[in-house]
């Protein structure tokens, strides 16, 4: 599957973007979905994960309350709302597509160009 993350962009902070991953294939149903970041200087974390129906999200604990990971599976897209964003928010934002639950990079098959997030103080 190819994945195509967009979306990105400068934002004030308490400000809101929404991040798109867009994949080809007509399989993106059987992948559980994911979004990582990765800060300048600092390894690729995990953000958020969704389930191959929809029905189950994971954040990572700094996010939660503020970011909302959903799909489209008749569309083949993934999105990331974030609202009420912090500097420490700013990085690449990146997709990822993986066979099995995991919050780990590593273990994610496919993965999307990246797109930048930036937050200003």
């Amino acid at each position: 599957v190819q994945l195509q993350a967009s979306g990105g962009g400068l934002v004030q902070a308490g400000g809101s973007l929404r991040l798109s991953c867009a994949a080809s294939g007509r399989t993106f149903g059987s992948y559980v979905m994911g979004w990582f970041r990765q800060a300048p200087g600092k390894e690729r974390e995990f953000v958020a994960a969704i389930s191959r129906s929809g029905g189950g999200t994971n954040y990572e604990d700094s996010v939660k309350g503020r970011f909302t990971i959903s799909r489209d599976n008749a569309r083949s897209t993934v999105n990331l709302q974030m609202n009420s964003l912090k500097p420490e928010d700013t990085a690449v934002y990146y997709c990822a597509a993986d066979r099995g639950w995991s919050i780990f990079s590593g273990n994610y098959d496919y993965w999307g160009q990246g797109t930048q997030v930036t937050v200003s103080s």
